[in-house]
C-alpha cells in the first residue's frame, strides 16, 4: 500500500531554519501539505482544527517541549494514533526512551540528510 502524500504534515520546530529544512526535505519526499508551527502550544491549536497524518516535531522548546507535545497528541483520543515522529539533537539514550514510553513513532537524530528522513519515516509510515 502506498503513502498518501497529500496528507496534511505538521512540522513544529522553534528555530527556523530548521523549518525550512525539515519541510524542504519532506517536500522532496513528496508531500504537499505541510503546516509548521513554532511552538508546541501553536501547533496544539492546529492539531485541534485539522487532521494529521504525520507530525515531525523538535524536542528542545519553550514552553513546551516536544516531549510534552508527544503526551498532549497521545493524550487525545483524536490524535492518539497519529504518526510522531521527534526530530532532535538529544541522542541521549534516556531522551530516546522517554519519548519511546511516551509513544513517539521514530526518532531522527540532527543533522540528517534525506536518505536518512525517508528511511525513518518509511519505518513510520510505509514505503517512500
Amino acid at each position: 500500500m502506498s503513502v498518501d502524500k497529500s496528507m496534511n504534515v505538521l512540522v513544529v520546530d522553534d528555530y527556523k531554519t530548521m523549518v525550512r529544512i525539515v519541510r524542504n526535505l519532506v517536500s522532496e519526499l513528496g508531500f504537499t501539505n505541510i503546516d509548521d508551527a513554532a511552538d508546541g502550544p501553536t501547533a496544539l491549536n492546529m492539531i485541534r482544527t485539522k487532521e494529521y497524518g504525520l507530525i515531525l516535531s523538535d524536542w528542545n522548546m519553550q514552553p513546551m517541549t516536544g516531549l510534552e507535545l508527544l503526551k498532549a497528541v497521545r493524550s487525545d483520543d483524536r490524535t492518539k494514533r497519529w504518526p510522531f515522529v521527534m526530530v532532535t539533537a538529544e541522542a541521549k539514550a534516556e531522551n530516546v526512551m522517554a519519548a519511546r514510553q511516551a509513544g513517539v513513532n521514530g526518532y531522527v537524530i540532527k543533522p540528517f540528510n534525506l536518505p536518512v528522513l525517508r528511511q525513518k519515516l518509511s519505518a513510520v509510515l510505509g514505503e517512500l
